[in-house]
């Protein structure tokens, strides 16, 4: 079994706040989950809907609930997997740990598991911990159950602004949190870890400043994002078209829907730093 899966996020809230946050069932089903049975007590924790990855049923198990820690085990393709969460104050924030076992990036490319949304599930999970303890809208959560891949989100930003951040490979690796470089032309590539770590770059397919940005992933299908500016704010329309709908690319989805979470706090929270720690 590989090593487990670790992210760490700096919450915007103290320890206290955080532990609330990840226990109470009313809390717990504004940012995590459409159901919740949390009785920690009484040694119960699940959470499942159409936002939770095989959500049809809960499918978790509470192993520990301490006063800085959380352990459930979660069957998920038929392995009993393991996800726990601790959290420990650090100044005015509280830096939260999510260890994740069962979890094989060959899953993400090949789509043999479920098993493969996990990192990119938990990114906007923790995106929307934040979200919810500060008060701020939170990201649309992808559901699992429609190969409709759409999210649309309001930004406090111009158009030209967003676009920008869109566009240029300093500002995207800045609030995107991984190395990407672009060609900001139609035919030019978008390379997830630089020109000279993908060797099979994404191709940018429509341009138009301010207003629309398509491109082609291959099998992923297409990402359109579409700018309407108003009053000073832009409405953002993300959608994916184009693959297999048998087989949605959710992975790939949620990790772009995680940063759409983070761009729109990029361009809206005073002396911004990003959630998920390096």
């Amino acid at each position: 079994m590989t090593e487990p899966m670790i992210l760490r996020a700096r919450i915007p809230a103290t320890a206290d706040q955080v532990r609330r946050a990840l226990t109470d069932p009313a809390a717990l089903r504004v940012w995590l989950a459409e159901h919740v049975d949390a009785d920690l007590e009484a040694g119960r924790f699940a959470f499942w809907g159409r936002t939770t990855p095989e959500g049809d049923a809960p499918h978790q198990r509470l192993l520990h609930a301490g006063e800085r820690t959380l352990r459930f085990a979660w069957l998920l393709d038929g392995e009993e997997t393991t996800s726990e969460l601790t959290w420990e104050a650090d100044g005015d924030h509280t830096v939260v740990t999510l260890s994740q076992t069962h979890f094989d990036f060959q899953d993400v490319i090949t789509g043999k598991s479920i098993r493969g949304v996990l990192q990119t599930y938990w990114c906007l999970v923790l995106a929307n911990l934040a979200e919810y303890l500060e008060g701020r809208p939170l990201t649309e959560k992808t559901d699992f159950t429609s190969a409709e891949l759409r999210t649309s989100v309001e930004i406090a930003a111009s158009p030209e602004r967003i676009f920008e951040s869109l566009t240029s490979s300093e500002a995207v690796t800045k609030w995107f949190g991984y190395p990407i470089e672009i060609e900001p032309y139609v035919g030019g590539r978008f390379a997830m870890g630089g020109f000279d770590n993908d060797p099979d770059p994404a191709k940018i397919l429509e341009l138009e400043p301010a207003r629309k940005l398509s491109i082609g992933w291959g099998e992923n299908g297409i990402g359109t994002w579409e700018l309407e500016g108003s009053g000073g704010k832009t409405r953002l329309t993300l959608v994916q078209s184009g693959f297999d709908e048998s087989r949605p690319p959710y992975a790939a989805w949620g990790g772009i829907v995680a940063g759409l979470a983070e761009l729109r706090r990029y361009h809206e929270v005073p002396n911004w730093q990003p959630i998920l720690a390096a």
